[in-house]
């Protein structure tokens, strides 16, 4: 473990030393240094980025014992010591994260036995997933509350590596996953855990920690929550948005849920009127269109029509009692649509009529036989495909 140096000191972040190798590996570049304080993915943690002499290091791996730093671009063939720099904004962050995932974790577990199964660190957020079926808020509130007193109190967070033998010694919150090189991560008088990740010195530097909120997931409940700067973030950003929305409600943000709920009775009460509207309208229009003294059906011709208004108007002239055929077309941009109804003592076939005349437009549709609705190209004029539809009536 000695070429780890993050295990040494996990605030290291300049640091000079010799390449080993450098190889392409499927188009990636990767160099192996003598030691390294760059942090590879693993144990729930994400890696370290940062720089290898100038050059970015955008991926760290360890493969079989070996940590791989993948590169943007190779290393100049010359270089054999080399001067790197670990980017600390992306590792403090993840000490932050890590050490509050183990306060919350140990938190739920002393307060209610709610067992952390498996842990997430995430770009924006992270997660634990309890072994639990339902998470009570006041429970949720409590472990929150009981690991922010953690926070406050300053504990150390001490690292030491162990084996087996003396592993057992301590009350482990979870079982080990190694049987050799084993490091625990402690928390005095509080959290005992085998861990292979960078934490800081004390609970302090992890931050205030807050639940953003859990759901249910795969018979878990899985937290979601952050630490230290990133609910600082979090915040700035919420007060953001409630800054301007009480702007554009002009109301303050004590007012907000009572002006919001007001907007939404008034959107439902205008969606109403317009409805009704709409539906005087479709009467006036029905009647309108019955008004025809054509003896032998009623036909019409519509621009920019959906077909939907279409049936909602051949519908309603067919319940107002009318015994005529009623036959709409909607030219629609390069679509012609066609709806023909019928009363209820009517005997004309209404979908095999339209079976008749659509394959002229290259159609489909369907329905029943006193009601049928198609549609296809509009390669003939919508008056000639009614006269065309009337024609087939026979009437």
């Amino acid at each position: 473990m000695n070429h780890k140096l993050y295990y040494r000191d996990a605030y290291l972040t300049d640091f000079s030393t010799k390449v080993l190798n450098q190889e392409l590996e499927e188009g990636n570049w990767y160099v192996t240094l003598e030691e390294t304080a760059f942090y590879p993915t693993g144990g729930g943690q994400p890696h370290d980025t940062g720089s290898i002499e100038g050059v970015s290091v955008i991926n760290v791996e360890e493969v079989d014992g070996e940590i791989r730093h993948y590169i943007d671009r190779p290393l100049p063939g010359a270089v054999e010591t080399v001067q790197c720099t670990v980017d600390w904004e992306r590792r403090f962050d993840h000490m932050q994260q890590h050490s509050g995932q183990h306060i919350l974790s140990a938190a739920f577990e002393e307060l209610y036995g709610y067992r952390t199964v498996s842990f997430h660190l995430g770009k924006e957020t992270l997660t634990i997933d309890l072994d639990i079926d339902e998470l009570p808020r006041e429970h949720a509130g409590a472990a929150e509350s009981r690991a922010n007193e953690i926070v406050m109190d300053a504990r150390r967070i001490e690292a030491k590596w162990v084996n087996r033998e003396e592993a057992s010694r301590y009350p482990l919150r979870k079982q080990l996953s190694v049987t050799e090189d084993i490091r625990l991560v402690i928390i005095p008088e509080f959290d005992y855990n085998g861990c292979g990740g960078t934490h800081p010195k004390n609970t302090a530097e992890t931050g205030l920690i807050k639940i953003l909120g859990w759901e249910r997931q795969r018979k878990k409940v899985r937290v979601e929550f952050i630490c230290g700067h990133r609910v600082l973030s979090q915040l700035q950003q919420k007060h953001d948005l409630i800054r301007e929305l009480s702007g554009l409600l002009n109301a303050p943000p004590e007012k907000m849920p009572a002006s919001i709920q007001r907007m939404i009775a008034e959107g439902k009460h205008m969606e109403k009127t317009q409805e009704d509207m709409s539906e005087m309208l479709l009467q006036y229009e029905a009647s309108t269109l019955m008004s025809d003294q054509n003896p032998k059906v009623l036909g019409k011709v519509f621009q920019n029509r959906t077909m939907k208004e279409l049936q909602k108007l051949a519908k309603t002239i067919v319940d107002h009692g009318e015994s005529r055929p009623v036959l709409l077309v909607a030219e629609n941009a390069e679509k012609l649509q066609l709806v023909c109804a019928r009363g209820e003592n009517g005997q004309l076939n209404m979908k095999e009529l339209l079976g008749e005349v659509l394959p002229v437009i290259n159609g489909k549709g369907g329905g029943k036989p006193n009601f049928a609705q198609g549609g296809g190209e509009a390669s003939i004029p919508g008056e000639d495909l009614l006269s065309l539809t009337i024609e087939k009536m026979n009437v």
